[in-house]
């Protein structure tokens, strides 16, 4: 029955979106949580997230509409175009998702909420604390990223490998007054994604298909010329935007697979620890955040720990691998050359003036689960 959380001691490894948002459900739920951050302070590199109804449905179970939507803006459309600029087909989802909460977010934003409200709900939060192995006398989550100590505990040591795309991300003041939208400009071997930010900045994601080996993760800088001259041959509004760009981070993408074993009966992994995902279907965060529900939905159901933790790898490895799995097709998609790059235009184009809705429904079963009504 609910309320098997009351009082339970849960440490949560990882002060990121998985962790942070872990926190606030536990807690909500009675339980006694504990997160241990090794950074010396809860803090984000300037990045922009989009944030879909999966993940929003949850953000308002958890209270936190309010605050999102004050330092956030909504998503009205999803703009594909060529790399001259030239539209390939606009996806309206203000016309064709009218309820459907779709928020653009700088991501520092968003961690400052969750942190405000795991503390507010009584998470103890440790900063400056590495853990190394997992602790023992407790329930351990693991939601320490890409280079999870809890995933390794869990499943041995795992070697990625370099999928041959190198990625930018920067951020650049942005007064224009043009209703919020991503824009995704695809070329031969390349793309760039761009969408604003509150507060007047823009967000800018490009990657490139390279034989450069480049580190995983988003701290390490770039020379900004290296940036623009990849995408010179780029048109529309990307040789103005580009030209502001003083600062960027460069990284290697890598393909990880879904962790084979997500929990133990005593620790459990969420979020990228559990399944990294390449940033084509912009759901990393989403699945973070719908992991953090169900996690706590299902401990809250059951005193029975094991069978908890069971429910919760069942219920969400599937959807996690499909979705990482489409995140995989698009980056082919985005980056099509030739013929198959002038068909695959053509048919969106045409797609979009016969028939916009449907473009759009074949991701329906991304954005219309609801993680709140599937584990309440």
């Amino acid at each position: 029955m609910p309320g098997a959380l009351r009082s339970r001691p849960v440490t949560i490894v990882g002060g990121g979106v998985a962790g942070l948002t872990a926190a606030i459900a536990l807690r909500q739920r009675g339980a006694d949580v504990t997160v241990l951050e090794r950074a010396p302070a809860i803090t984000e590199v300037g990045a922009g997230l989009q944030l879909s109804p999966n993940a929003t449905r949850v953000l308002d179970a958890l209270g936190l509409l309010p605050a999102l939507d004050a330092v956030s803006l909504p998503s009205q459309a999803v703009r594909l175009r060529d790399a001259s600029g030239a539209d390939v087909v606009r996806l309206d989802l203000a016309r064709h998702r009218p309820q459907a909460r779709f928020r653009l977010i700088h991501r520092a934003r968003l961690i400052e909420i969750l942190e405000h409200a795991a503390r507010q709900a009584g998470a103890q939060i440790t900063l400056g604390q590495a853990v190394e192995t997992p602790p023992d006398g407790t329930l351990v989550i693991g939601a320490d990223g890409l280079h999870s100590r809890i995933r390794t505990a869990l499943n041995g040591r795992e070697v990625p490998f370099f999928t041959g795309q190198t990625a930018w991300r920067a951020a650049i003041a942005d007064d224009a007054a043009e209703a919020p939208e991503a824009q995704v400009f695809m070329g031969p071997g390349r793309h760039l994604v761009s969408y604003p930010l509150a507060g007047g900045f823009r967000n800018i994601v490009a990657v490139l298909e390279t034989r450069d080996w480049q580190d995983e993760g988003w701290s390490r800088p770039d020379d900004p010329a290296n940036l623009r001259a990849a995408f010179a041959r780029f048109g529309g509004p990307v040789p103005s935007w580009l030209a502001q760009v003083d600062q960027t981070h460069v990284w290697g993408l890598f393909r990880h697979e879904v962790a084979a074993r997500w929990q133990d009966g005593r620790m459990a992994i969420l979020g990228d620890a559990a399944h990294p995902t390449l940033p084509f279907m912009a759901q990393g965060a989403c699945m973070a955040i719908e992991d953090a529900w169900t996690l706590a939905a299902c401990l809250d159901d059951t005193p029975d720990q094991q069978a908890a933790l069971l429910r919760y790898e069942t219920l969400r490895k599937p959807r996690a691998t499909r979705i990482v799995g489409a995140a995989n097709d698009n980056a082919r998609n985005y980056h099509l050359t030739g013929p198959k790059r002038l068909a695959a235009h053509a048919a969106l184009r045409i797609g979009g003036k016969v028939a916009p809705g449907a473009i759009l429904s074949r991701f329906d079963w991304i954005y219309d689960f609801d993680p709140v009504t599937e584990t309440p």
